[in-house]
């Protein structure tokens, strides 16, 4: 029987159509460049094509260190455009980090640019799996490394013709370290294809979507908006570093509709001097990911921003739910349930699954999750929980419940959570509480040892500029406020919080003191 070909366009093939059908429509804009649709995959097949003449096959990794900029984007995408698997950086992480990160993915290729060209000075000569030609200076000139304009400016901009699959490899991104030593997680085409096409029709995000960007493109959480924005055809504003005066004048000039923050971000921008003088009116949403929000932050977003406000809880390894409008106002607490593709289920300490309403850890399934952790099989069986049917869910390693109609309560990481008496006390219940004290900016509680109960939580915390309330005044009033169970030990003030670069505050690294001698 003839019939017609079943294309299955990955997500390059699919930007590459608006390079054909929009050609003059501004694709990204980064500082003061502005890139059409046309010159951004001219600069993507480039990249792409450079890769293949340095003999970068399907299947290699490239590994990318780079704030945000034409360049950056144009790497991650050339490189995947190649075949290669884009391995993004984080320019938090410290040498030690960076060359674990880049030897344990096996990268050939290396790009890196000039303001974080000593990160890498220290290890780059024990590369040894770079192919010659492999280190690519953006910005920067320096022996042994080749400038970025010589490398891609000679490419061919035509498209470079490499076959590619769903079930091809797209992306290894390291995670965070929160809990531990950073794990690489892999992503296939099909994995980004449904992050794309999910979140855009949840979030709205179409071809005449302004989406900016306040976090690196080495976290994954940036691709939930900026992925559907490139999918579609629409417009990606890169900040190259977050300000949150910065990010008003941006959102206000170049009429930004979609923004997603972390909580953070959130705070230090409502905070900002003049932030009501503003023309924020052509948001049409907010999303919140990273942790959850404090409930007070929360109300202030969706009543200052007036626009549609969602929040977003995921992993990097590609489980997740949403809450957004029609739902928050009834189900204020909640993240919301799975969105569209995912399930999840709650269990018990022993694998079984849990009922509705009560508390255990999270299992998250569905068409965006990971293939597994790169070369580490054991620790991708140890994250794996089987359903009835044999379905492999990925354990998250956090504590929620879900409620009568499926909405998802989030209560803490489960090695966060703190067992003081043989009670479960979770962290983020009472940072709810101590977060809703007028000197109170930020609120973390740790679980520190304690002779009688065993853990005990104690409140650190970043007060409001000119807030003069002493730590006991605080935690009286919080004391007052909490279970007899939750009761701080005391509180302590601190000017910052260790935190990844998805704004999560570190809290092992917070611990790590109190535990050291816990006599």
């Amino acid at each position: 029987m003839t019939e017609f070909d079943r294309p299955r366009p990955v997500i390059t093939d699919i930007m590459a159509h608006h390079a054909v059908w929009r050609p003059d429509k501004t694709a990204f804009v980064c500082g003061e460049r502005r890139v059409s649709w046309r010159d951004f995959m001219a600069g993507v097949n480039r990249v792409a094509n450079a890769l293949i003449g340095l003999g970068i096959e399907k299947g290699d990794k490239v590994s990318v260190l780079s704030p945000n900029s034409v360049e950056d984007v144009e790497i991650i995408f050339g490189a995947i455009r190649a075949g290669a698997v884009i391995v993004p950086l984080s320019g938090l992480v410290a040498p030690d980090g960076l060359h674990m990160m880049i030897d344990d993915s096996d990268s050939r290729v290396l790009f890196v640019a000039a303001e974080l060209a000593d990160r890498v000075r220290p290890f780059v000569d024990r590369l040894d799996k770079l192919v010659p030609g492999g280190r690519i200076a953006i910005g920067f000139e320096a022996p042994g490394w080749t400038p970025y304009e010589t490398f891609a400016g000679g490419a061919p901009a035509a498209d470079p013709e490499v076959a590619l699959t769903f079930d091809d490899d797209c992306l290894l991104i390291y995670s965070s370290g929160t809990t531990g030593t950073p794990k690489g997680i892999v992503h296939h085409h099909f994995a980004r294809h449904q992050l794309a096409h999910g979140l855009g029709l949840r979030f709205h995000i179409d071809g005449q979507a302004v989406v900016v960007l306040t976090t690196p493109m080495y976290t994954n959480g940036t691709w939930v908006t900026m992925l559907p924005a490139l999918v579609f055809g629409g417009t990606v504003v890169a900040m190259p570093k977050f300000d949150p005066r910065a990010f008003l004048e941006i959102v206000a000039r170049e009429r930004g509709t979609h923004v997603f923050m972390v909580p953070t971000q959130f705070i230090v921008t409502l905070a900002e001097p003049g932030f009501d003088d503003y023309d924020l009116g052509s948001l049409k949403a907010v999303i919140s990911i990273g942790s959850p929000l404090r409930l007070d932050t929360k109300r202030e977003v969706i009543d200052r921003f007036g626009c549609d406000f969602y929040e977003l809880y995921g992993l990097t390894e590609g489980v997740g739910t949403t809450i957004g409008p029609g739902e928050i106002e009834t189900k204020f607490g909640s993240v919301g349930r799975p969105y569209a593709g995912q399930d999840m289920r709650i269990i018990d300490n022993d694998g079984n699954e849990l009922p509705r309403g009560e508390v255990g850890e999270i299992v998250g399934y569905g068409a965006g999750l990971m293939r597994g952790y790169y070369k580490k099989p054991d620790k991708t069986e140890e994250a794996i929980w089987r359903d009835e049917r044999g379905r492999t869910f990925l354990r998250t390693g956090d504590i929620g419940r879900f409620d009568e109609d499926g909405y998802l309560y989030l209560l803490d990481r489960k090695k966060d959570m703190i067992i003081s008496g043989g009670i479960n006390v979770f962290p983020a219940d009472i940072e709810g509480v101590v977060g809703r004290h007028p000197a109170v900016r930020d609120v973390a509680v740790i679980g520190i040892p304690h002779a009688k109960w065993g853990e005990t939580p104690v409140a650190l915390v970043i007060r409001e500029p000119g807030a003069t309330a002493t730590p006991d005044e605080i935690g009286e009033w919080a004391n007052a406020r909490l279970g007899k169970h939750q009761r701080v030990a005391f509180v302590e003030f601190r000017d910052d919080f260790p935190r990844n670069a998805m704004g999560k505050v570190l809290k092992r690294e917070l611990r790590a003191p109190y535990w050291k001698n816990p006599g």
